[in-house]
């Protein structure tokens, strides 16, 4: 009997051996998508792009029962938490990688957390030498470096993932007082009521402090309001990225029916037209007067500086280590132990990639009362992938901007600390926790110093 279940572990071991000797074949012959490319080989001999990616060429065992369900649950929660594939692209592109991307990649990397044990027990090459680790962490140093970093910033920052505010950005000082008055200017909506400040108050963190924000009439409207201030800095707007920039952005609510109801630009030049004093101050700066692309154009120049820097921990970050409360850095250590950065990175803090609420646990079963809005991403591009993705909202101000969320359904920072450790961490936190990274939030409150305003 001995003899026999020596002979079977021994068939057995062998036929192990043999399928993670051919897997290890197989791993180190497929070709990168960029040949050449020391990145791109990296990660594919290294099998990121199996689950990372939806169309990987897969090894032999994927089409087998079993392994098969595994695989497609792997690549499926794989593709949840990130896609290689845009990374791939800007590498075949020679383009910028994405920084929410590089810093999820960076996380991963510093705490060993990829690949995982049920895939190293068959790719035994999957493991990461601490040279091809180190490879890439210089990279995506040097990616930030090169794309990201902002004039000015201080050399011991370079390549880092979270960077102070800047104090301004250039802008043209005539636009600037042109966009100021049309951005508190009522006569953008139907009936002279709304004005862009109406949603976007700059004295309470450019919110209204709504559930979701009133149109004309009190209509209503879907989604919560995000915050105006730092908002240049988001890859896109709106929490479902529907307007490339700020100026696409300006072009929005004032034709919305619910927001401002205006029916046309048209409507809206008929009226500003009336003033006088609008109308030469305007041709000063735009020699063809009043129209949709000249009046959304100057509200997109007085935005860029509406900018809030030197918070706490915009210091703390540039070196000053008293800048923050050992409470505040308590704070700042359970954000990084949690892997906050990887959303809420930048210099913004957030507003940098479409991030699915609800990764750990369903957000949304457990407040119900599913909207339209809910779909976020979704409702932009129809892809069932951006089911639930919504704009990451950056964290600058974020003690002054409640409720949160894109449903406006949380009135408290601390609330908002435990949903989100239990919806996209996926844990729970002692109260003297979520007391220390509110403490850290409340850093992150800057100082609006309105733009001096000069008229042609």
């Amino acid at each position: 009997m001995k003899k026999i279940i020596l002979g079977c572990a021994i068939v057995a071991i062998a036929g192990y051996l043999s399928v993670v000797g051919y897997i290890y074949h197989f791993d180190q012959q497929r070709q990168p998508p960029l040949a050449g490319n020391t990145i791109s080989t990296i990660l594919t001999r290294h099998g990121c792009d199996y689950c990372h990616t939806a169309s990987a060429e897969l090894p032999f065992y994927a089409r087998l029962p079993i392994s098969r369900q595994l695989m497609q649950y792997d690549i499926k929660t794989g593709l949840r938490h990130f896609s290689l594939a845009p990374t791939l692209t800007a590498l075949q592109q020679g383009g910028a990688v994405a920084e929410t991307d590089l810093a999820k990649l960076e996380s991963v990397l510093q705490y060993r957390q990829m690949p995982p044990v049920r895939y190293k027990a068959l790719h035994w090459a999957g493991e990461l030498d601490d040279a091809n680790r180190q490879t890439l962490l210089a990279w995506i140093r040097q990616q930030r470096t090169q794309y990201y970093t902002l004039p000015g910033t201080p050399a011991a920052l370079l390549g880092q993932a979270l960077q102070p505010l800047p104090k301004a950005l250039p802008t043209d000082a005539h636009k600037v007082a042109l966009g100021f008055r049309l951005f508190h200017d009522p006569r953008l909506s139907a009936d002279n009521s709304i004005s862009c400040a109406h949603c976007h108050m700059l004295g309470a963190g450019g919110v209204d402090a709504r559930v979701t924000s009133l149109g004309v009439n009190g209509q209503q409207g879907p989604i919560n309001a995000p915050t105006v201030f730092n908002a240049v800095f988001n890859i896109a707007q709106f929490w479902d990225g529907r307007a490339h920039d700020l100026q696409e952005q300006a072009g929005g609510p004032p034709l919305n029916p619910i927001e401002m109801a205006s029916t046309s630009w048209q409507q809206i030049i008929d009226k500003l037209d009336q003033d006088a004093q609008l109308k030469a101050d305007f041709r000063r700066v735009y020699a063809d007067g009043f129209s949709a692309s000249n009046i959304t154009n100057a509200i997109a120049e007085f935005e860029k500086t509406l900018l809030t820097p030197d918070s706490p921990f915009d210091r703390f970050l540039a070196g000053d280590r008293q800048a923050l409360t050992a409470q505040q850095k308590r704070g700042y250590q359970l954000f990084r132990d949690h892997k906050c950065g990887t959303c809420h990175t930048g210099v913004n803090l957030g507003g940098q990639s479409y991030e699915i609420m609800g990764l750990k646990a369903d957000y949304f079963a457990d407040r119900g009362n599913p909207t339209t809005a809910d779909l976020g991403r979704y409702n932009v591009t129809k892809r069932d992938a951006d089911r639930h993705r919504f704009k990451t909202p950056t964290l600058r101000n974020v003690a002054l901007t409640a409720p949160y969320f894109h449903d406006g359904s949380v009135t408290t920072l601390h609330q908002a600390v435990r949903d989100m450790l239990k919806y996209q961490v996926g844990t729970t936190l002692p109260e003297s926790d979520v007391d220390d990274l509110v403490a850290l939030l409340e850093a992150m409150t800057g100082t609006y110093t309105p733009a001096a305003l000069t008229v042609r």
